[in-house]
This record gives structure tokens, sequence and C-alpha cells, in this order.
């Protein structure tokens, strides 16, 4: 029964409805741009963003030896080849999407291309007399061009498609990564033959492009909040937070200091994520959104994202290993073979996202987790006996478990905030993606290079070929091995656990 003061407030609620409704409509139109043909320009756009990062990841592996023997640089230089990009990409991923909704996604997303191409630049040009420190210094000016598009061209495709259509178009997008990863062995091998310094001097070409394609055919759909104060302590700690903690976990992995810098550098890292977790809720414009996570369907959709990251994040770096090493192929022979996993999400992931707009994501994701969690177990009774069609069904079934899981997530995640907060959610989804991988290269390659010579491993990761020269170390690795694909198997069932608890999306 209502009192009197909550029927006379009752015409008010009813008001504020309405006009919440009328805006959220308006929000619709504009979102769209007005037509549903700029869906598929802005689509375009992010295509291109995507194809250039996933083609120069693939690439790069089998440009590797030859960087590693012109300018003369060690082995944990060129990991940190690898790893710095990373490293930088996850730092910043969260920062940036606040910073997109601020100043809008147009802008960033369009720096990130001439960014990624100064950073190629770099790379290429680099000279064996610094013996490849220029090199990292161009891949860290990579990554930072990497979180500016990755970021904002989640949030550029959830803003232009309509409700009941963003897994679609957030299952294209993947096509694009997929294919990247599928072509980038062979570009590499090609542009090899010619000079490692074209595995990166490509890029400038194709993202001076995608800049002026970006400043054409992009449109701000949503209106930046301008006026919104930047909170610089908070991105700060942050970055300081998570650099720290990554990077002194990481270097368990790949040493690159010794171990009392190692341990100053975790306290440091933890000291400032401690410091960033008490004053964040205080900040009246928090460059996190934290109070995101407060929708059980964000959070829950987030923490499997994580433990799905860390489930495979480094399943690909361990089956190079295992393909040049005791599979005894050459690296670009060992890329080409990994075309059954890009193959297999390139096929799934635009029908589970498609999907993922009528069913939701309560049942698809835990499904695809399963699929992804049967091909890691697959994967622990591998021997250099193997058949190739064996090794290539527990890529498939890891590829499409990843695809049926990654869009419908991604859906899940972009649908339950409002188009102002897109930027943020899409900033903590990359941070907490790229968080778990970075997570997984700590965990799992201690587990699986432990007790292997160092010398077996930079022959096997650079040059290929097998481990004849390194006979006993062959069970020792394979053990290992078995062991790491062991632990991401318990972790992906762990992370369809908390898929399956998720409320119903649609």
């Amino acid at each position: 029964m209502q009192t009197s003061s909550e029927s006379s407030l009752t015409p008010v609620r009813q008001e504020i409805s309405d006009a919440s409704e009328q805006a959220g409509a308006a929000d619709e139109r504009e979102l769209t741009g007005g037509g549903d043909s700029y869906r598929w320009t802005a689509l375009s756009v992010t295509t291109v963003g995507a194809l250039l990062a996933s083609i120069q990841g693939s690439a790069l592996l089998i440009a590797l030896p030859a960087i590693l023997v012109e300018l003369r640089a060690s082995f944990f230089t060129i990991m940190w080849t690898l790893m710095g990009y990373l490293l930088i990409l996850t730092v910043l991923t969260p920062i940036v999407g606040r910073l997109a909704d601020i100043w809008g996604r147009k802008r960033l997303y369009n720096s990130g291309f001439l960014l990624f191409a100064l950073g190629s630049l770099v790379a290429g040009l680099a000279q064996p007399a610094f013996h490849g420190a220029d090199l990292v210094a161009g891949r860290l000016i990579q990554g930072l061009g990497a979180a500016l598009l990755m970021t904002n061209s989640t949030a550029i495709v959830t803003d232009a498609f309509r409700k009941g259509e963003v897994g679609l178009g957030l299952g294209i997008n993947q096509i694009a990564g997929a294919a990247g990863f599928l072509i980038g062995p062979i570009i590499g091998g090609l542009l090899t033959e010619w000079s490692w310094r074209w595995v990166f001097l490509f890029n400038v070409p194709l993202a001076t492009f995608g800049t002026l394609w970006g400043i054409w055919r992009l449109r701000e759909p949503v209106r930046p909040a301008r006026q919104t104060p930047i909170d610089w302590v908070g991105g700060l700690t942050l970055a300081l937070g998570l650099s720290g903690t990554l990077l002194a976990l990481t270097m368990v992995a790949f040493p690159l200091l010794g171990e009392s810098a190692t341990v100053a550098i975790l306290i440091v890292g933890l000291l400032s994520l401690l410091l960033f977790a008490t004053i964040e809720p205080r900040i009246k414009a928090p460059i996190v959104q934290l109070q995101l996570f407060r929708e059980r369907l964000f959070a829950m959709a987030s923490l499997s994202g994580l433990l799905n990251g860390i489930a495979r994040g480094a399943v690909l770096f361990l089956l190079i290993f295992f393909l040049q090493g005791p599979y005894g192929k050459d690296p670009l022979t060992a890329g080409l073979m990994l075309a059954p996993f890009g193959a297999a999400f390139m096929i799934i992931g635009p029908l589970s996202g498609r999907l993922s707009d009528h069913i939701g994501s309560r049942i698809l994701t835990p499904i695809g987790l399963a699929v992804s969690a049967l091909g890691l177990l697959g994967l622990t009774t591998i021997t250099p006996t193997t058949p190739f069609w064996l090794l290539s069904l527990y890529m498939a079934m890891m590829g499409g478990g990843s695809g049926f899981f990654v869009s419908p997530n991604t859906n899940a995640i972009m649908s339950s905030v409002p188009p102002h907060q897109r930027g943020a959610a899409s900033g903590l989804l990359g941070m907490l993606n790229n968080t778990g991988q970075m997570l997984s290269i700590a965990i799992v390659f201690p587990l699986a290079l432990k007790g292997v010579p160092m010398g077996a491993v930079m022959q096997v990761f650079i040059y290929g070929g097998g481990m004849g020269q390194f006979p006993s170390a062959l069970a020792t690795f394979m053990h290992g091995l078995h062991s790491a694909f062991l632990v991401s198997f318990v972790l992906s069932l762990a992370a369809m656990l908390v898929a399956a608890l998720r409320p119903s999306h649609r």
C-alpha cells in the first residue's frame, strides 16, 4: 500500500523513466550515425588496425633469427622485444579507455595509427651499435599505438552497431585479427628473405592509410565528457603498479636483472597498486571506473576473461617451442603449422558473436571454454611422434573454443555499460586480457623450461630445427610442457565455472 507521499512521487518517477527511455532512444540514433551504413564504415576502419597488430605479431616471430644475428642482440633482448610490447599494452589500456570517454575515441584511435607507424619506423631502422636497445624502444612505441588502437576499436564497433547487433560487429572484427595471425608467418617469411627490417617498415604505409581513412570516415557518435577532470594521480599509481608487478613477475621467466632488483621492482609495484586501491574510491572522476564491477554481469564476464587469458596466454608460445624443438621444424614452418588455431577462431568468432545477439552469453561462453579446455587436455598428451592431424585437432578445438567464448563475452561486457563509459569498459577488458597473458607467461614458462639449458631454449626458439644438439634436454622439456598444458587446462575449467555463474544477458 502506498503512502500519500509515495503516491505523489509516482508521476515524477514515471516522468523520469520516460525521459530516460527517450534519452536512450536518442543515444541509439546518435550512435548509429543516422544510418546503417556507418556501422560498416566503422568496422572497415577498425579492421585495418586489427590486421596491423595481428600481422605484426606473427610475422615478427619468423624474423627473430635474422634480427638476432644482424643486431648482435642477446636472447633476453629479443624476448623483451616481444614482452615489452605486451607490457606497455597492458599498462596503458585502462588509462586510454578512460581518456577516450573524455577526449573522444576518434582522435585517440587515429593517433594510435600514427604512433604505430613511428614505432615501426624506429624498430625497422635499428642499428647493430645499440645491440637491440633501439629495437625495444621502437616496440614500446608500437605498444603505445596498439593500446590506442585496440582499446578504442572495441568501443567504436559497439557504438556503431545497434543493440542486438553488437555481437555481429565484434565477431566480424575478430576475422581481421585471426586472418592477420594466419598470413603473418607467410608475410614474415617473404619479407625476411629480403630484409627483416621490412617486417616493421611495411607497417608504415598501412598505418598511414589507416590514419587517413579514420580521419575521413570515422565519426564521434558519443559526445565526449570534456569537462570531466582527469585523474592523473590514479593513472600514475595504476601505471606504476601494473608495470612494476608484471615486470617483476615476467622476469621470473626471463631474468633481465638480479634477484634483489627484481624483488625491489615487485615491492614498488605492489605498494603502488595498494596506493591506487586506497585513493581511487575517493576520487570524484576516477581514471578507472571501479563501480562498473558492481554490475554482476560485468564483473563475472571480466573475471572469466582474465582466467581465460591466464589459461591460454602462453599456449601459442609453448606450441612454437614444441614445433621448433621436439617436432623439429624451422620457424616459418612452425608458424604455418599454427594455422588450425587461427582458422578455427576466424570461422567460429563471427558465428558465436551473432548468436550472442539472440541468446546472450550465459550459455555460449562456458561451452566455448569447455571446448578450449578439452583441446588443452589433449595437448598434455602430445609427443614428438604425434601425427600432425591430431595436433591440428587439438589446436582447432582451442581456437574454436576461444572464438566461441571471446565474442559473446566481449558483447556481454560492452553491452552492460552505458555509451559514455564504453571506453573505460573496453580499457578494463583489454587490461585484464593482457594481464592474463603476462601472468600466463610468468606462471607457465618456468614450468615448461625448468631444467632445460638456456642454450637449448635459445636454439629452439630462435632457430628451430629440433633438439638434436641437446638430447638430454628433450625428456625434461616434454615433462615440463605437459605440466604447463595441465595447469592451463585447470585454469580454463575455472574460467568455465565463473562464466557459467554469470546472470543472463541478451
